[in-house]
């Protein structure tokens, strides 16, 4: 039975263990060996070159649904894919094959409808594999192009999100059916009784698993394009001063103050009242900061006031 509560760095992971024995699939997910004594999560997490946050945050929404963890910039992505690779590695490897011998063991081949059974089975382990190929060819590799500093432009975590459906619709199916048409007795029913544990478990991992991918990976892969788009017009436009570095200076003081007005969101109009001049002059003073800047857009000149300090950074509505 697992015990709700929260889990914080300082407790000892035996204890969380002791708590909800299943996270012991989570821990080899991360890389995390048993062995580890009497240590608390965070002194594992740091042996085992795991962050500490993202590690709680898996296990406190695995366990009790938290998704308080309002800092999407904390989680490590790193970490996240090594968790989410190593899931998909065990359940390919070793759990859909598994639970295929236990039914194999459990029904008599000769009937047809446990053939019928297996059939099932296999087309949805063929569902739940493409699902996985299908992250592992095009979700992870986009998200480590994104770590690498790269924003490729014919993708993003949305496409992912959109179509990210729970594929455990046959297991369900097939779990009901076992239960329903397939009555047996002695050593069978008590290899059924096995093997549908077994499937239980499977399905409520597979519904855990593509809940972690919504509300953990999901939002951190949001916050990782934010920052990478961020910073991609940012290394533009700093190139832009660069190649110009005698482009503030040629501005005059009033070019500032009509760049201030429009970092802080002013129409043109708002700016001739602010700066007592007519709006044709305001215009005028934008044509040519544009033509001495080579910057056109307002996140462009944003960034252009802010490394400048012509404003600061905490008056602006990034």
């Amino acid at each position: 039975m697992k015990i709700q509560k929260m889990y914080e760095p300082d407790d000892k992971l035996i204890n969380i263990i002791g708590d909800n024995y299943n996270i012991l699939q989570a821990l080899g997910c991360f890389g995390i060996n048993l062995g580890f004594g009497d240590k608390t999560v965070r002194e594992v997490c740091e042996d085992q070159k795991v962050d500490t946050y993202t590690f709680l945050a898996v296990v406190n929404f695995s366990v009790n649904g938290y998704r308080g963890f309002d800092d999407a910039h904390r989680l490590s992505v790193p970490t996240l894919l090594q968790y989410l690779k190593a899931s998909h590695a065990y359940y390919i490897d070793f759990e859909l094959p598994f639970i295929r011998r236990e039914l194999e063991e459990a029904l008599d081949e000769n009937d047809n409808l446990a053939r019928l059974i297996l059939k099932l089975y296999d087309e949805y382990a063929h569902s739940i594999v493409n699902h996985m190929r299908y992250e592992e060819k095009t979700v992870f590799p986009y998200v480590e192009k994104l770590e690498a500093g790269e924003a490729p432009k014919n993708y993003d975590i949305h496409m992912f999100s959109k179509h990210h459906e729970q594929t455990d619709v046959k297991l369900r199916e097939l779990k009901n059916i076992i239960i329903k048409y397939l009555p047996s007795d002695g050593l069978r029913n008590n290899q059924l009784s096995a093997t549908l544990y077994d499937i239980y478990n499977c399905e409520d991992w597979l519904a855990q698993h593509a809940q972690v991918e919504d509300y953990i990976f999901i939002p951190a892969i949001r916050e990782l394009e934010r920052r990478t788009k961020q910073d991609d017009v940012t290394v533009k436009i700093s190139n832009m001063i660069s190649q110009n570095p005698d482009s503030q200076e040629k501005l005059s003081d009033r070019e500032k103050d009509v760049i201030v007005a429009l970092v802080q969101g002013m129409s043109n109009k708002e700016i001739a009242d602010h700066l007592c001049i007519s709006i044709n002059t305001v215009i005028t003073h934008r044509r040519n900061i544009a033509r001495k800047l080579q910057i056109h857009s307002a996140a462009g000149l944003t960034i252009y006031a802010i490394v400048n300090n012509l404003v600061d950074i905490s008056t602006v509505k990034l």
